[in-house]
């Protein structure tokens, strides 16, 4: 049975998820905490298992990612490190390049670098995870989730801002929404518990958390959103 690994990456935190396929049942997850700096904290979690947790200083992003192939492999929870044949990133900005999930090749990789402008806290980290990646598991196939992909067919009044048009077409500069996997889950979750099509409802999904975001949905269709404010 093949598996899956989910990374989240951020400057100061990796989270991943495992799972097994084509059954996409979680069997581990973790968090490594405090990247570079003293006391930095890997935790694993794994289904009737003990919380696994380590201390040490000044993990790096390298050694993180090492760290969780390490203990996959060393705990039992994969025999071997082949069986992992497919990574997931989740990547802020996409931009107006990217409406839909994309296979890592050198040309999307150039271009998520490319877009590091409009998460400059993001992009280049989660860019240098694949890259990271790329190394340890050379034989797994990598793809890029972008949490601006939600919103890329949203109506051009609602995403474009009051300011001179010319600061779109020189810059870039609209809105591209914030933590678009998240609402998107959140969106079709709600019409499952609902026991309807996403298409027939109008909903008004948040996310909540250390950055925060609103997005409205008007049949299956996304039409507004606020982007990311931070508490």
């Amino acid at each position: 049975m093949t598996k899956t690994l989910a990374i989240n990456a951020g400057s100061s935190t990796l989270k991943w998820k495992l799972f097994s396929m084509p059954d996409e049942t979680v069997i581990a997850s973790g968090l490594v905490d405090r990247l570079n700096l003293p006391g930095s904290i890997f935790t694993v979690k794994r289904p009737g298992a003990e919380k696994y947790k380590k201390v040490e200083d000044n993990i790096t992003y390298r050694l993180a990612a090492a760290m969780v192939l390490s203990h996959l492999k060393d705990s039992g929870i994969v025999k071997h490190l082949h069986e992992i044949t497919g990574i997931g990133h989740r990547v802020v900005a996409g931009g107006e390049i990217f409406s839909d999930s994309a296979v890592i090749t050198d040309e999307s990789l150039q271009q998520i670098k490319d877009l590091s402008e409009y998460a400059p806290l993001h992009n280049p980290i989660q860019a240098q995870y694949i890259e990271i990646f790329q190394t340890l598991l050379p034989d797994a196939h990598q793809v890029a989730v972008f949490d601006t992909s939600l919103y890329t067919d949203m109506p051009k009044v609602n995403y474009m801002y009051p300011i001179p048009y010319q600061y779109y077409k020189d810059f870039g500069a609209r809105k591209y929404g914030a933590h678009g996997t998240s609402h998107r889950y959140v969106a079709e979750r709600t019409a499952e518990i609902l026991g309807k099509p996403l298409a027939d409802l109008k909903l008004i999904t948040l996310h909540l958390g250390s950055g925060s975001s609103v997005t409205a949905f008007d049949h299956g269709k996304v039409i507004d959103t606020s982007m990311a404010s931070r508490r």
